[in-house]
C-alpha cells in the first residue's frame, strides 16, 4: 500500500499539532482521524521512525522598520554613503546593510533580523537621524528550512529529535541556519541553553555544545551564497566592495570589566583651585616666552653649592629665579600690582612676595617667599627648603600660602620647556620655568658650543600691563641670569 502523504499544520500559539492535510484529496485530516489514513505498518504517529520533509512556503510575513541606533559619542545624525542591500534583496543576522559616515568615523550597519528588505528610507549622500527607520525588514517570507509544514512519508529514520521544541509545549528560539547545523550534527535543541536574547540559541551555542562532546569545535556547514547581479549603474568596484562587505565578522567574546566609577565631593586644595582658577577665567591673559642660557649660572651654582650644604642649605636654580625676578619688579612694579574688582584702582605691592607652585601629594599649592626684595641668595634658598619640606608632609600654614604678589612656577622639576602659566587673582603675572636642556648655540666668535638652555614662559593680566613692558621685563630677568655677576651692581 502507497505511503499516504499529508502535511501537518502547526499552530503556534497552542504550541501543538492541530491538522494534517491529505496532498491529494487536498482536504483536512483531524489529528485523531489520521491514524486510520496511514498503514499500520508505517508506524506514523505511533513510533518514532518517521521521516520529515521540509518545504518552502511563502507567508505574509511582519513588516518591522530598522531604525539607525545611536552609534555614541552624542551624534545625531549621519549621511548614507553606501548602500549594500537594495529592495528585494533576502537578508540574515548580521549582514551588512549600508555604510554611514558621520563626523568622526565611518560605520558598517548590520542587519538584526531574517528577511526581505521592503523599503529603503534614504539615498546616498542623504541625512539619516539616529531613532528613524533607516529601512523596512519583512521577517519570515521565506521559509527555507520551518517547522510550520512538513511533509509527512514513512518509513524513515527518526527525526523527532530535531524538530522544534513546540512539540513539547516550549517554544525553542533559533534561526534555520541553526537548525540545519543541529539537524546535521544530530543533536537536540532541547538540550542546548541558548545565550542569545530570550534564551535564543545561537550557533555559537551549537558549536560549544559539540566542543564538550568531541573536544573540537566542527565548522558550521557551508551555506550558498546568493549575491544579485550588478545593477546597471553598479560598478564591477562597488559589486567587489559589496562582496567584501558581506562577508562575516568574525565573533570574539566581549571583555568583562567589573570596575565602577566613583564619585567624591572636592575638599581641600582641588576645591580651593576651583575657585581660583574660576576667577582667573575672567582675566585677558597676554603670553610672552622666550630662552635663557644658563650656562654661567650653572657654573656659579656648581661653585656655591658645596658652600651651602656645609651651612645646611641645599641650592638650586630656584633662589637665583627668585632674585633675579625681584630685581626685574624694582624696575617694572606694576607687574608687582593688583587690580580691584571694579577695575578702578591699581595697588602696587612693597613687598615682594614671590610665590612658588608646588606638586604635593594633596594638589598643586603655591606658597610664597615673603620679601624676596630684602632676602639674599643664601636666605632665599633656606626659605625655599623650609616651605618644600613643610609642602611635602602637608603642614603649611595659612601665613604661607597667602599675600603672594607675583608667581614662578618651576614646570621643569618634572618635565616640558614651555607652558602656559594661569595668573592667579589678585596678582597681574606669572611665569613658569622649563626644563634646563643641553643644546648647540654659537658663541660670540660664531663657533658652534654646548649651551644649558632654559625656556620661560609669562602670562599677564593684558588689562593693565601691554606686552612692551612684559617683553622689557622679561629681557631684564634674562640678563641677570645669563651674566649672574651684573646681579651684584644691583644687589641691595
Amino acid at each position: 500500500m502507497a505511503a499516504v502523504r499529508a502535511v501537518r499544520s502547526w499552530n503556534r500559539s497552542l504550541g501543538r499539532l492541530v491538522n494534517f492535510w491529505d496532498l491529494s484529496s487536498n482536504s483536512r485530516i483531524p489529528l485523531v482521524r489520521l491514524s486510520h489514513h496511514l498503514p499500520s505498518h508505517s508506524g506514523v504517529l505511533r513510533s518514532s521512525h518517521y521521516r520529515l520533509f521540509r518545504t518552502a512556503s511563502v507567508l505574509n510575513g511582519k513588516i518591522l522598520q530598522f531604525k539607525l541606533s545611536d552609534i555614541g559619542e552624542g551624534i545625531t545624525e549621519v549621511t548614507v554613503k553606501d548602500w549594500y542591500v537594495k529592495e528585494g534583496d533576502t537578508v540574515s543576522q548580521f549582514d551588512s546593510i549600508c555604510e554611514v559616515q558621520s563626523d568622526k568615523a565611518s560605520v558598517t550597519i548590520t542587519s538584526r533580523y531574517d528577511g526581505v528588505i521592503r523599503k529603503l528610507h534614504y539615498n546616498v549622500d542623504d541625512i539619516a537621524l539616529v531613532g528613524k527607520p533607516l529601512v523596512d525588514i519583512e521577517t519570515e517570507v521565506v521559509k527555507d528550512v520551518t517547522p510550520e509544514e512538513d511533509v509527512v512519508e514513512t518509513p524513515a529514520v527518526s527525526h523527532e529529535e530535531h524538530t522544534h521544541q513546540e512539540i513539547k509545549g516550549h517554544k525553542t528560539l533559533a534561526t534555520p541556519a541553526v537548525r540545519r547545523l543541529a539537524m546535521e550534527n544530530n543533536i537536540k535543541l532541547s538540550e542546548i541553553v541558548g545565550t542569545g536574547r530570550d534564551g535564543r540559541i545561537l550557533k555559537e551555542d551549537i558549536l560549544s555544545f559539540l566542543a564538550k562532546q568531541t573536544g573540537a569545535i566542527l565548522p558550521p556547514s557551508p551555506q550558498l551564497e546568493i549575491i544579485p547581479p550588478p545593477s546597471k549603474t553598479e560598478t564591477p568596484k562597488t559589486a567587489e566592495r559589496e562582496k567584501l562587505t558581506r562577508t562575516p565578522a568574525a565573533l570574539t567574546k566581549p571583555t568583562v570589566f567589573t570596575g565602577k566609577d566613583v564619585t567624591e565631593p572636592l575638599k581641600g586644595f582641588h576645591k580651593a583651585m576651583v575657585k581660583t582658577m574660576s576667577a582667573a577665567l575672567k582675566i585677558p591673559h597676554f603670553g610672552y616666552c622666550d630662552e635663557v642660557d644658563m650656562t654661567k649660572l650653572a657654573e656659579l651654582r656648581k661653585d656655591l653649592k658645596p658652600i651651602a650644604e656645609a651651612r645646611g642649605v641645599s641650592l638650586s636654580f630656584m633662589p637665583f629665579f627668585l632674585k633675579a625676578a625681584s630685581m626685574g619688579l624694582l624696575q617694572y612694579p606694576i607687574l608687582n600690582s593688583s587690580l580691584d574688582e571694579a577695575c578702578q584702582n591699581i595697588t602696587y605691592k612693597a613687598s615682594h612676595n614671590i610665590g612658588i607652585a608646588m606638586d604635593t601629594q594633596q594638589g598643586l599649592i603655591v606658597p610664597n617667599v615673603k620679601n624676596v626684595q630684602v632676602r639674599s641668595i643664601f636666605e632665599i634658598a633656606a626659605e625655599l627648603n623650609r616651605l618644600q619640606m613643610l609642602g611635602s608632609t602637608g603642614q603649611l600654614g595659612a601665613g604661607d600660602l597667602t599675600g603672594g604678589t607675583f608667581t614662578l612656577s618651576n614646570i621643569g622639576s618634572i618635565g616640558g620647556t614651555y607652558a602656559k602659566p594661569v595668573i592667579l587673582p589678585p596678582e597681574v603675572a606669572i611665569g613658569a620655568v622649563g626644563k634646563i636642556q643641553v643644546l648647540p648655540r654659537f658663541d660670540a666668535k660664531g663657533q658652534v658650543v654646548k649651551a644649558q638652555i632654559i625656556n620661560v614662559s609669562w602670562s599677564a593680566d593684558h588689562r593693565i600691563i601691554d606686552g612692551a613692558t612684559m617683553s622689557r621685563f622679561s629681557n631684564l630677568w634674562k640678563s641677570y641670569l645669563e651674566n649672574p655677576s651684573s646681579m651684584l651692581m644691583d644687589l641691595k
